[in-house]
């Protein structure tokens, strides 16, 4: 297996530090999850990891199995666990000596998991947003307990950009990003790669959990418009007012409609009353919204069940199981992730706009997606600074004030992700 050149900057302090090496648990082993081993397999830092997930399938801890023994993984083990029903979770932690647990798992198991960490005395990251854990922030302080959400691509990677671009400007008076992010995933600015996009009729395949995709087709937008809340109701994104394109250097135009909370990150970012402007996008090949607008103006996209031949059936769920075989990547198809923050304000008294772009590619040898990548590294490069002294502050943190955004960069380039930046003079 060839290993990738991103565990040397980690290294450079890894001798000096640590006699010994380092266990990590990682819950949940889907697509993300796989991120996160992949990245872990390759550190000199790691040298045991444990993929727990519940198997609940026959043969599927043998298939995990035979997927470690394909990859060439020589220090993973797969487990079988149930976060839920397990009676001493924190033990099963413990037991085993691992000194980070990186969950995977959706939000609802967030919570769980992280307490059972701190019990255990354990670092926790999660790629879930912080609202699922805050309330864990006290008695981790209490504990000098590491929890560290939103180790993700969005939100994760474009709150570290954020940090950056909102610190070059004396006055912030806008701030937009875009790539989408939801509870539990991010799927937003996950989009299949030109050369295949024409494949599909809505120019759109999956690279993540179609089920979870729709929930936020519906779900309400809360943006800074004229420095006031602005809230977009859930059935009203794909409006045609509500919805822009922006230009990405080399692939064209692409649209962005609203989607989830940026009016948290106002007070996250210490945004001022001079802001103006502040919105959260996901982005889609041109076309995609006004699909889906007449999707849902159909109903189409509704929870509650309709009767169908004495059953009862969700048009939502009928629509994802009818199109998920229909919207897949081929083995040798690219997806790309998609990100970009623009902050506006005033810098020495000049009105300046910073720019960072990242753009991702999947990586057709190891079949990891664009949005798994930049997901699963993401919590990987979280737990491994954590275990390398580089965030040692306790409590909930947040990757926008205690991840170190430069050394950050730096980890996700060295993983073939790229980033570009600018500053511009505004009229």
């Amino acid at each position: 297996m060839k290993r990738p050149t991103n565990i040397i900057l980690l290294e450079n302090i890894i001798e000096s530090n640590y006699k010994e090496g380092m266990k990590a648990i990682v819950l949940g082993m889907g697509l993300q999850g796989k991120a996160v081993i992949h990245d872990l397999e390759s550190s000199s830092l790691i040298t045991g990891i444990f993929a727990a997930d519940l198997f609940a399938a026959e043969n599927s801890l043998a298939e995990a199995d035979d997927y470690l023994k394909k990859r060439g993984y020589s220090k993973t083990k797969a487990i079988k666990l149930d976060v839920l029903k397990e009676k001493d979770l924190s033990g099963k932690f413990s037991e085993r000596g691992v000194n980070v647990v990186i969950c995977m798992l959706p939000i609802e198991l967030a919570l769980t998991a992280a307490r059972a960490a701190l019990d255990a005395d354990i670092p926790f990251v999660s790629s879930n947003y912080t609202y699922a854990l805050s309330v864990l922030d006290d008695p981790a302080k209490k504990k000098n307990g590491i929890i560290l959400p939103e180790m993700g691509l969005d939100p994760g990677i474009d709150l570290v950009l954020g940090r950056l671009a909102v610190d070059e400007l004396d006055v912030v008076h806008g701030f937009y990003s875009y790539g989408g992010g939801i509870p539990v995933y991010s799927y937003g600015g996950g989009i299949p790669a030109p050369e295949c996009a024409d494949d599909s009729p809505i120019k759109y395949k999956i690279s993540w959990i179609f089920d979870r995709v729709l929930d936020v087709y519906v779900r309400e937008a809360r943006l800074v418009k004229n420095g006031r809340l602005h809230i977009v109701p859930g059935h009203e994104i794909f409006r045609e007012e509500n919805v822009h394109e922006i230009e990405f250097p080399g692939l064209g135009a692409v649209e962005a409609y609203p989607n989830g909370d940026s009016e948290r990150y106002v007070k996250i970012f210490g945004l001022g009353k001079e802001l103006v402007e502040m919105g959260r996008f996901a982005l889609r090949w041109p076309g995609h919204s006004k699909f889906w607008r007449t999707m849902v103006d159909l109903g189409l996209l509704d929870e509650n069940p309709v009767k169908v031949n004495k059953a009862d059936i969700s048009p939502r769920a009928f629509i994802s199981n009818c199109l998920t075989p229909k919207l897949q990547y081929k083995s040798d198809e690219q997806d790309i992730a998609l990100l970009r923050v623009e902050v506006w304000g005033l810098k020495e008294g000049r009105k300046v706009k910073v720019t960072y772009d990242l753009i991702d590619y999947r990586d057709i040898e190891t079949g990891l997606f664009a949005m798994n990548r930049t997901v699963g590294f993401t919590a990987s490069i979280g737990a491994q600074m954590i275990l390398t002294g580089k965030i040692t502050r306790a409590g909930v943190l947040s990757p926008v004030r205690h991840v170190p955004p430069h050394e950050f960069i730096k980890e996700l380039t060295a993983r073939g992700m790229r980033i570009d930046y600018k500053i511009e003079e505004l009229d």
